[in-house]
């Protein structure tokens, strides 16, 4: 498992999904406006997400095209960072480079989900030129994306389990009495799952201490609900993934 100073910080963990802009017309998703009003409402985590451009900088924004957010019929990947910049989100945001949020945001802790292949490399060159080993977690729903990343950087970092991961370790528990969960999560941090996946139930306080056992952290996402962020964190759960950075504040 990586040591670093990332889950130094007291329970529970509150993640701000793509920061926050809920129900507020002047934010937009993984914009520095976002990042900066959820960590003004008490979130310790933002959790975003890294596309690539055609020039190799890594850019915070979830989708892998502009259609949803810009209206505009183009992948992040056909368009150059200078290009990237001249757009404009619904709200009139503008979508940021991992490096500046890293360096405009100095202290907070990211949780980055890797999303296409390739933004790896330009994902490790943002850490590694800012120094932010330590204050990052490194995910993504692929396992060879989040290990190429993990491999590339020259210090450790935080991670969480890629779905395969989650897959395997969930299989261990229920089915096998917990044979090889040592192994399988000796070099996972957490676990940052929905409550339920397929036929999956993961909301299950026995598979929550089994992990904790084991030193690896389980966060649930996305919850909106406050009753339900605090039941969860009541089974065991160590934090939550949420929009609702608002209602979080009085967990």
């Amino acid at each position: 498992m990586a040591k670093t100073d990332y889950f130094s910080s007291p329970k529970p963990r509150v993640f701000a999904h793509r920061g926050f802009s809920f129900n507020d017309a002047s934010l937009d998703e993984n914009t520095i406006e976002a990042f900066r009003a959820a960590l003004a409402l008490g979130a310790g985590f933002i959790e975003t997400d890294a596309q690539a451009t055609a020039d190799q900088v890594a850019v915070l924004f979830h989708d892998t095209d502009l259609k949803r957010l810009c209206q505009i019929d183009a992948k992040v990947s056909e368009l150059t960072f200078a290009e990237i910049q001249e757009v404009s989100l619904q709200n009139g945001g503008k979508i940021p480079s991992l490096r500046e949020v890293l360096v405009k945001l100095d202290g907070a802790k990211l949780n980055i989900d890797i999303k296409a292949k390739n933004a790896i490399l330009p994902t490790v060159q943002a850490i590694e030129e800012t120094s932010a080993h330590h204050r990052v977690l490194v995910s993504s729903f692929s396992n060879r994306r989040r290990s190429a990343a993990l491999s590339a950087l020259s210090k450790p970092v935080a991670t969480s389990g890629s779905m395969a991961n989650v897959l395997q370790i969930w299989s261990s528990y229920r089915f096998f009495g917990g044979l090889g969960l040592k192994a399988l999560t000796k070099d996972i941090d957490a676990l940052q799952l929905p409550l339920r996946y397929g036929s999956i139930t993961f909301r299950d306080q026995g598979f929550i201490q089994a992990m904790a056992k084991h030193d690896v952290e389980v966060h649930f996402w996305t919850v909106n609900d406050q009753p339900q962020m605090r039941e969860l964190l009541a089974i065991g759960a160590s934090g939550i993934v949420t929009d609702r950075t608002d209602l979080s504040s009085i967990l």
